[in-house]
């Protein structure tokens, strides 16, 4: 048996041997044939061609910007890297460089781990791997470039010292758009040399070469910050700087230099350029000779930048130095204008920080949304009433939740109509407590709100614009109320062609996918273009109408702490959307507020694109049914009359009752108020009084001596006195 076992032994052996043989043979065999078009590592010390320059175009052929072919490079010898440019390189991307060969097998296996168990995808490269890649190979991921990666990443180890492999790393790794070496990137982004550059502008300077897209500076000046910080640590981490000189230079604040040279809308141009390198790839882009059409039109544009700049300049007295705005094509999703600052290349006011990409909130222009969501269900019509008086809102495991109306004032009854036109807080909450902060959330985010995320983050101050948002993703939601309920997502570029001449993209309609009805959007964009409707906070003719265009819908939105002020509004042919605030997230002064702050630059641009354009009023669907009912209850007028008002209703919720509006009801004598359910009140009896049920099934008592009352009038000192009601 042993005997057996042995001659098994031998056998597998021996078939062991030839397959190993074999696959050394093999791999010999791959190698030599993929070493046949290597590049020769002796390259990396001459001069290259420099390729063609790319160009972005708005969409009438004016020149917005041109990536330059010639790499912006300036090499510098080692002796003129500063140690902390060096080490804050060696600390984020090889902190085992002077004691390797070429191969970091640690950081690969590292890499491996955390990308594999921790799902951070982290790479396990080398300098010397980095710069073969850079320099001498393409970027893409094949088994073939990884053979000759590692070949050249030995053989350049076997040609050059440390120091000489350091210095070409220097000299020839990208650092963003056409910024090749740390020479050209310290000139173009602090305009200083590379030697002097202090901890603080070394450690941001080497961070980039990890993305140098995604770190950019001046289009992502918040992850810029967060990497070199990264880097600090890093370096802090390895005993590379003290305490001290970490604090020193995370607190630093960091004065870029920018250039006014050769770019028009700046913001805009960032924005597809960083939408093209995703697609095509940094190399393409920067050295492809691309040729690019975008939707931009600098015609509008140009006016949209005056005017935001302009009207903001006049807000300075309450403390507001910024402004950002857009213009939409809902139909094709098409950006006609991107103004992402007042000017782009204020120092002063961070004015390359892009507001229209950034995360804000929405204040009450997010609240179209909710009643959206819930008209779609039939949760609400637009004649349903509302009790507008102080309410709090019972929270688990939280405090009430007592939300308040802009000033403090209060309206009592009001439909729904009324609630939105006027932007009525109350309502608004009992909307998004019908609808459920999931419903509504998933409702956003199918219009085009990609930032609303978990429901567990987020409570019934959802409504009031407690979730950020970006503008780019508020033109799309509300594009998608333009396109009656088609949503259209936002698309910067017609054309794109290569050096050849051939069409690498070019835009082609398609329409959309329908996320909501016809009738809900249509009755929308009547609540929101009804000036009589919002006359009631905003008076009649404000900044919110567009002389000869009533069709105009139009939402303003301010938040709580006066941080961020919207006006967005929309026709079928475009959406305009504006803000004002501080890049910085301070608070503006005064009464920013309604129609004074984005207003004005609303209405300026929205005349400017509709000036001699032909009144487009919605066609209303044919699953809409309009007709009269009572005021006090949004049902049938009853027997006994009521006033009535004319509304829209989708059919399948058409009114069928005709609600009376007496009842008995039990009144607690001593404060002449209706006894709540479950409460117990000794000194009650039961009355007969005009009484209503509003959305959240709140009775609420039309002639009960303490709810004639007057609300507190808009612009009135007093303070509101009206009970407050407690909802479950």
């Amino acid at each position: 048996m042993k005997k057996n076992n042995k001659k098994i032994w031998i056998f597998n052996s021996k078939i062991a041997k030839i397959g190993l043989i074999a696959f050394g043979v093999i791999f010999i065999l791959l190698t030599v044939y993929i070493s046949k078009n290597i590049p020769n590592p002796k390259k990396l010390m001459m001069a290259e061609e420099y390729p063609e320059s790319s160009q972005i175009f708005d969409r009438n052929g004016k020149l917005l910007y041109e990536i330059y072919a010639d790499k912006d490079r300036v090499p510098v010898p080692i002796s003129q890297i500063p140690d902390t440019l060096k080490k804050a390189t060696l600390a984020v991307e090889d902190e085992n460089f002077y004691q390797h060969n070429g191969f970091d097998f640690k950081g690969i296996l590292r890499g491996l781990f955390r990308s594999v168990f921790q799902k951070r995808l982290q790479g396990g490269s080398t300098l010397t791997q980095q710069l073969v890649k850079n320099a001498l190979l393409t970027q893409e991921r094949t088994i073939s470039r990884k053979i000759k990666e590692a070949i050249l990443t030995v053989a350049t180890e076997t040609l050059y010292s440390k120091d000489q492999i350091l210095e070409m790393y220097f000299n020839q790794t990208p650092y963003g758009g056409t910024l090749w070496g740390a020479q050209a990137a310290a000139k173009n982004i602090f305009n200083k040399d590379a030697k002097d550059l202090d901890l603080a502008e070394a450690a941001l300077i080497a961070g980039l070469p990890g993305s140098p897209t995604k770190y950019n500076p001046f289009s992502h000046p918040e992850a810029a910050k967060n990497r070199q910080e990264l880097v600090l640590n890093r370096m802090l981490t390895l005993g590379w700087i003290s305490k001290d000189q970490f604090n020193a230079a995370k607190n630093e604040k960091l004065n870029y230099n920018i250039s006014k040279t050769n770019i028009l809308a700046p913001h805009f141009v960032f924005y597809v350029k960083e939408q093209l390198a995703e697609k095509y790839g940094a190399q393409k882009l920067t050295e492809g000779g691309l040729k690019i059409t975008t939707t931009l039109d600098m015609n509008i544009q140009d006016y949209v930048q005056t005017t935001v700049a302009s009207e903001v300049a006049k807000l300075n007295k309450l403390k507001v130095s910024n402004g950002a705005a857009m213009v939409v094509e809902p139909k094709t999703g098409q950006i006609l204008a991107m103004v992402g600052s007042i000017d782009y290349f204020s120092n002063e006011i961070d004015g390359k920080y892009n507001i229209a990409t950034a995360l804000r909130q929405p204040g009450s222009s997010i609240k179209p949304l909710n009643y959206i969501t819930a008209l779609e269900t039939g949760k609400i019509t637009a004649a349903s009433v509302v009790d507008d008086d102080p309410t709090c809102f019972e929270v688990e495991n939280q405090k009430p939740y007592c939300p308040t109306n802009y000033g403090n004032h209060y309206f009592g009854i009001q439909t729904i109509r009324n609630s939105l036109a006027n932007s009525l807080n109350i309502a608004a909450v009992k909307v998004l407590k019908l609808n459920g902060v999931e419903n509504f959330i998933a409702s956003a985010s199918a219009m085009g709100i990609s930032t609303f995320k978990d429901p567990a983050n987020y409570g019934l101050s959802l409504t009031l614009g407690g979730g950020e948002v970006t503008m780019t993703d508020m033109a799309v939601a509300y594009g998608t109320l333009a396109n009656m309920g088609i949503r259209q997502d936002l698309n910067p570029i017609l054309k794109v062609v290569d050096r050849s001449g051939k069409t690498l993209d070019e835009y082609n309609y398609v329409a959309g996918n329908r996320v909501l009805s016809r009738e809900s959007t249509f009755i929308i964009q009547q609540i929101l273009s009804d000036d009589g409707a919002r006359s009631m906070v905003f008076g009649k003719g404000s900044m919110l109408n567009i002389k000869n265009h009533p069709e105009v819908a139009v939402k303003t939105g301010t938040t709580n702490d006066m941080r961020d002020n919207w006006t967005i509004g929309y026709t079928p042919d475009f959406v305009v959307t504006t803000w004002v605030g501080n890049n910085d997230n301070s608070k503006m002064g005064g009464l920013v507020s309604g129609t004074t702050g984005a207003a004005p630059i609303w209405n300026k641009i929205m005349t400017y694109i509709l000036k001699d354009k032909e009144v487009k009023k919605p066609t209303m669907p044919a699953g809409l049914v309009g007709m009269n009912v009572c005021n006090l209850t949004g049902q049938l007028v009853p027997d006994g009359g009521c006033d009535s008002h004319f509304e829209y209703f989708k059919k399948e919720f058409v009114p069928t009752e005709k609600t009376s509006l007496r009842a008995n009801v039990l009144i607690n004598k001593d404060t002449g108020q209706i006894v709540a359910d479950g409460q117990n009140v000794p000194n009650a009896e039961w009355q007969d009084h005009a009484v209503i049920k509003d959305i959240s099934g709140v009775t609420v008592c039309l002639d009960c001596p303490q709810i004639q009352a007057q609300a507190v009038p808009a612009g009135s000192t007093e303070p509101n006195t009206k009970p407050v009601v407690t909802i479950k």
